[in-house]
């Protein structure tokens, strides 16, 4: 927030390299960051702003300095400065806690240390301290401190590789490269120290995937690439060093340009509670006003007689002034209505509910000893109104880990399990996993329980070894053995690594690779494959191949691919065997599982050679290079033999279909937002059931222009609409329309279910001004939505387009870098602590370690936060008009004279001790039914959607409540003390006895009626209710008592009241009479209520109570996997393969080559790699609720 200044109008960047002095003039941010909001000079400033715009702090101010006005003041000054200033201390040291922890953060972060090259030499410098224009060195595993221009590396020709999870959530490793003549400074530190180029590059910005600069060096200049840039937040992988040149430091680096800002969130209730406070306001001036014009006139027409009593002089208080002070005192008096203590209960009960979050044992992952934790006390109520979650994908729903789980070889399953009858059953712990003990080389995380599959291999049979062999050749996986001897791989996708893993555990272990060789163990024989050719994977072709010689001089093409592109290659001969793999592909699909279909061709020599030479020339050529590349792969990738298929597993994170279920059934919309691929994100789609095959259409939208997005925006929209009307005969549903700031949309309820696709450059031009219109309009009548290819800032702007246009309260969860600004622009923020770093959970409100924890979050604690936050609320505005308005009909009869009806003692207490606790009791504890039920039955959660509980209506229903208890309160007294004696003769209807009837009068009645109001009875309520009516009498005769008259005489003026009025039984049957009338109407009308009109929270209840004596056991919902006619596309990594970077051998290092066999292999032209490189680069659970309804 408080960064360095950087000139707000840069066009372009110019960065000179070791160079502090002229790279100051330009006043660059540097390497510090700042996600914290004040510092110590600004902290009380703007946490005073930020608090007084709570208009009840306002309010409150203002009353105090009315109060410090001896004319108007009939109540004593400290009556609402000790609580006002309590609140506001209370507030500031819960916003100086979160800001502390913000700063220890940002002081971990900034006081990293870092190797900068200075003076010739390098010197540990803290990452604050870093500076744009300065020489970095980068090890192996290291965080990359600022943006940086690569300049050389340990690998060969200047190659380094990264991960860049914190960034796009990916853990694929990818590949950077620096220029060539940079790239020779190598580690020469006086080298590296005299390079004096001078970057001109783009200006800061949020674009991750796109860089753009010239660096001129020594006379020439060399363009510069997204391909040369390491981002901070990613993290050096199997390269030994590095060293890069600081572009971007700080504020201005593209993580944090994606970051976003850190907003102050208040729920909807106190926005509510802001505008309630001004009606009361203004309902509290209408009554002064009323009162002050009373006063006016009994001044006029009866003061007078007073005055030579009380001896004023003539003239000396006009009648009009007289209304004018009155006006003011009673605004002070009827304050009462909204006090302050109403804020200190309400962060009391905040704190309670975030308590319990944190307490939650069902909430806690054991695998990491990881807590929930609330980091913030201010939003629990919002949790239980909920519309719209926005999802991370990678991390949040997955796991990213992806395990090999069946395969189809030669029209046979393997991977199915059997029971010893033979029969299909599921996995489980008892059932023994296949022996991999006599494989030295085994991978002992990897696990298969289809015994049939090793039997196959140590048969020999030939299919199931060609098989396997193809997934040990045909991939761009790296090898390389660590300090222990065990083999590592090194993979470019983790689809890959789990099928190369699979291969290795069956007996063909991919041991290491040059770049014209493939060295493989097969069954124990080590074997040497000339790489002949590598048909890379790309977008379009979604697949791969490989050519190899074996030892026996064949020439063989591997390839595996998506089906429904490979299978239009395969040769006739396969139709039989194309019919039973694709019915097993589309079994796998229907699990969930991500396929593959694995295919060979056998190749004749003089044939290869002859294509071979075309492929030179081709690559050699200067015109239409790529298409005549793609032909040439085209033409040789055909007349295929199937072989079979793979299904792999991209492992959903534990309970997250069940959750995803459960949060629809409760009327939530989830959308996926990721930076993944579209045919990845599409798979986790339809595992985790957000995308079935039932549905009537999935609209994908993947236009490049903007014209191109709005019509397929509209035609999508024309289709949705048209299936709709047909499938209804013609009718559609309209349900509630909600004005947009740009229109109106009407938001149709379809009768099918629809998903809407989008990837992240048509969602740029979606989010248009023009167009996002459109967009929300679609989207929000589709069931499901899946943003693809999505950058961090696009997230936060999907996030505030539906939280703007729809008012609907959002959700955001996610756990890396890459969803903060998500998280931070959401309602509600939540990070994971996953795999990916902290710096999702420090930028959130709520963190937990599982996705499915947010079940229960919302489900049961959001729920019972918001049910117990508007119960207290409604209780609490009704008891307080009900204490006030007393007042304002006792005016009528005191000649409007600003005198309290009660005690000033009373006054100080009724809110601070004789009813604090027992709301506080309530709105902490109370649950209309246990977590159980608000788990089995998520339709208990729209309430809190539809904000029915505590709404401008109910507040009008509890203030017409507090007044029919304050007529009652005051008028059933004054009749029943109008001309009556006491037992002993004597008159009783002086005031004080008068103020002590109505005083325990109004105790006793709140108290009755909150206990009618508490659900959900523990020993705290019961001590706080009857102990508050308890604590009252104790300290009304305490101040009544002769003692405590003696010490201050001038402050209990009410000596021996309560003993003489409370001994009457005349005075005890007007309290019973006025507790009966107060009370009888509202038991009478919840009656009618919960019978006639019961609520599903009612039925509930009625069920539990019959069923309580033999409740039957608690079963499980039943979890069943979806068929599916869908082929799951395989998920290759976003960009372009390291195929020609393989093939180049530019990323090996020299080492003699093993022995190869057959005919030595011609390489083809590829001096053009790089740049080639850089250019391409529900029925279940539906059925459950209803039956359990029904039972209902």
């Amino acid at each position: 927030m408080f960064c360095s200044k950087k000139k707000s109008s840069e066009v372009e960047r110019i960065v000179k390299a070791n160079d502090r002095e002229y790279n100051e003039k330009f006043q660059y941010a540097d390497n510090r960051i700042h996600t914290s909001k004040y510092n110590i000079l600004t902290f009380l400033p703007i946490n005073l702003f930020e608090q007084f715009q709570r208009v009840a702090n306002a309010y409150f101010l203002f009353l105090l300095i009315l109060q410090l006005i001896p004319e108007i003041s009939s109540l004593t000054w400290f009556t609402t400065i000790v609580p006002l200033v309590l609140v506001i201390t209370m507030t500031a040291v819960k916003d100086a806690t979160d800001d502390y922890f913000r700063h220890k953060s940002d002081n971990q972060v900034n006081n990293r240390q870092s190797e900068v090259l200075i003076d010739s030499k390098l010197q540990n410098e803290k990452w604050m301290n870093v500076k744009v224009g300065d020489i970095i060195k980068l090890e192996n595993n290291q965080f990359v401190a600022a943006d940086l221009l690569l300049l050389s590396s340990s690998e060969p020709h200047g190659l380094c590789y990264i991960e860049t999870a914190e960034l796009d959530g990916e853990t694929n490793l990818k590949v950077r490269h620096a220029l060539s003549v940079t790239s020779e400074l190598g580690t020469d530190i006086s080298r590296l120290a005299e390079f004096d180029g001078i970057a001109v590059c783009e200006a800061p910005n949020n674009k991750l995937d796109k860089f753009t600069g010239v660096l001129s060096w020594n006379g020439s200049k060399h363009s510069l690439s997204n391909e040369k840039i390491i981002l901070r937040g990613c993290v050096l992988r199997n390269t030994s060093w590095c060293f890069g040149m600081v572009i971007f430091a700080g504020p201005d680096t593209k993580l944090m340009q994606n970051s976003g800002k850190t907003k102050f969130k208040r729920t909807s209730i106190d926005r509510l509670m802001n505008t309630l406070v001004l009606w009361i306001f203004g309902f509290l001036i209408c009554l002064g006003i009323i009162l002050a014009i009373g006063n006016s006139i009994w001044e006029n027409q009866v003061g007078g007689q007073f005055r030579t009593f009380l001896f004023w002089s003539e003239g000396e208080k006009s009648s009009v002034f007289s209304g004018f002070l009155t006006f003011w005192s009673y605004i002070i008096i009827l304050n009462t209505v909204v006090p302050i203590s109403l804020y200190v209960s309400v962060e009391v009960i905040r704190l309670g509910h975030s308590y319990f979050i944190n307490w939650d044992r069902k909430m806690y992952y054991s695998g990491k000893a990881t807590p929930a934790e609330a980091r913030t006390t201010t939003l629990n109520e919002e949790l239980g109104q909920i519309e719209y979650v926005f999802s991370d994908k990678t991390g949040t729903l997955t796991q990213n880990i992806m395990t090999f789980k069946k395969c189809s070889i030669n029209g046979r399953i393997y991977g199915k399990v059997h029971d010893d009858l033979g029969q299909k059953t599921d996995i489980t712990k008892k059932k023994r996993p296949v022996d991999f003990s006599a494989n030295l080389q085994v991978d002992r995380t990897f696990q298969f329980f289809d015994h049939h599959l090793m039997e196959s291999i140590k048969l020999g049979d030939t299919k199931v070894h060609e098989f396997l062999r193809l997934l040990a050749l045909c991939h761009t996986v790296m090898s390389e053995e660590n300090s222990a001897g065990e083999l590592i791989y090194q993979v470019q996708s983790p689809d890959e690594g789990a099928l190369v893993t699979a291969a290795r555990n069956f007996g063909f272990i991919f041991k290491s690779r040059t770049p014209e060789t493939i060295t493989i163990e097969e069954l124990g024989i080590l074997v040497t494959y000339q790489l002949l050719a590598f048909l890379d994977f790309n977008n379009i072709r979604k697949r791969m191949s490989v050519i190899v010689r074996n030892p026996e001089g064949q020439i063989k093409l591997y390839s595996k691919g998506a089906d429904t592109i490979l299978f239009e290659k395969l040769h006739p001969d396969n139709e039989d065997l194309l019919t039973l793999t694709s019915d097993h592909i589309s079994e796998f699909a229907g699990e969930g599982l991500r396929t593959l279909a694995i295919a060979y061709r056998d190749l004749e020599d003089k044939y290869f050679k002859e294509w071979f030479k075309m492929l030179e020339d081709a690559n050699a050529a200067t015109d239409e290079k790529d298409e005549r590349i793609a032909g040439l792969y085209e033409e040789i990738e055909r007349d295929l033999m199937l072989l079979g298929a793979t299904a792999v597993e991209d492992k959903l994170q534990d309970g997250v279909i069940e959750t995803v279920t459960s949060l629809s059934l409760a009327n939530i919309k989830i959308w996926v937002l990721t930076g993944d691929k579209q045919e990845t994100a599409i798979n986790i789609g339809y595992a985790c059931n957000m995308l079935t095959d039932d549905m009537n259409d999935v609209f994908i939208i993947a236009g490049n222009t903007e014209v191109e997005v709005k019509e397929e925006l509209r035609k999508a929209k024309e289709s949705l609409l048209g299936q709709n009307r047909s499938i209804s005969n013609g009718h559609v549903v309209f349900e509630k329309q909600q004005q947009l700031e740009l229109g109106s949309i009407v938001e149709e309820t379809v009768t099918g279910d629809y998903a809407l696709i989008i990837n992240g450059h048509s969602l740029a031009h979606a989010l248009e001004s023009d167009v996002k219109n459109e967009l929300l309009e679609l989207a929000c009548m589709c069931k499901t939505v899946v943003c693809c290819r999505v950058t961090p800032l696009q997230k936060a702007q999907v996030v505030e387009l539906v939280k703007k246009h729809r008012n609907a309260v959002t959700l955001a969860i996610g756990d890396g870098a890459n969803d903060v600004s998500m998280i931070k622009s959401a309602h509600i923020g939540i990070g994971i602590s996953g795999q990916e770093g902290l710096q999702a959970v420090l930028a959130s409100d709520y963190s937990f370690a599982q996705f499915r924890y947010l079940q229960r979050l919302l489900l049961v604690h959001g729920r019972w936060s918001y049910f117990r936050m508007c119960k207290f609320l409604c209780y609490f505005f009704y008891k307080n008009f009900a204490f006030t308005l007393v007042h304002f009909w006792f005016g009528f009869f005191c000649g409007f004279s600003a005198q309290t009806v009660y005690d000033q003692w009373f006054i100080t207490l009724f809110n601070i001790v004789y009813t604090s606790l027992p709301v506080l009791a309530m709105g902490i504890f109370d649950q209309d039914v246990n977590d159980h039920s608000s788990m089995d039955c998520p339709q208990l959660y729209e309430p809190g959607q539809q904000n029915l509980l505590f709404n401008k209506h109910t507040f009008f229903i509890c203030m017409v409540h507090g007044i029919y208890t304050s007529l009652t309160l005051f008028f059933i007294p004054y009749g029943a003390f109008y001309n009556t004696v006491g037992d002993d003769g004597q008159h009783i209807a002086d005031y004080q006895s008068f103020a002590v009837t109505i005083a325990t009068s109004l105790v006793i009645v709140v108290s009755v009626q909150i206990a009618l109001d508490t659900s959900y009875w523990t020993v705290i309520n019961h001590v706080f209710i009857w102990g508050s009516i308890a604590t009252y009498f104790s300290i009304l005769f305490t101040m009544h008592s002769n003692g405590i008259f003696d010490i201050f005489p001038n402050q209990f003026p009410f000596i021996g009241n309560a003993r003489h009025s409370l001994t009457q039984r005349s005075v005890w049957l007007v309290i019973l009479l006025t507790t009966v009338a107060s009370v009888m109407p509202v038991v009478a009308l919840r009656f009618l209520k919960v019978d006639l009109f019961p609520t599903l929270s009612d039925q509930i209840r009625q069920w539990q109570k019959t069923q309580r004596k033999a409740r039957p056991p608690h079963s499980r919902r039943p979890q069943t996997r979806r068929s599916s006619s869908r082929r799951s596309g395989y998920a290759f990594a976003h960009q372009e393969g390291y195929g020609e970077l393989i093939t180049s051998g530019k990323n090996m290092r020299a080492k003699s080559p093993p022995p190869t066999s057959g005919v030595e292999k011609t390489p083809y032209n590829s001096t053009s790699w790089i740049e080639n490189l850089c250019k391409k680069t529900t029925d279940t659970m539906s059925s459950f609720s209803q039956d359990k309804t029904v039972k209902l």
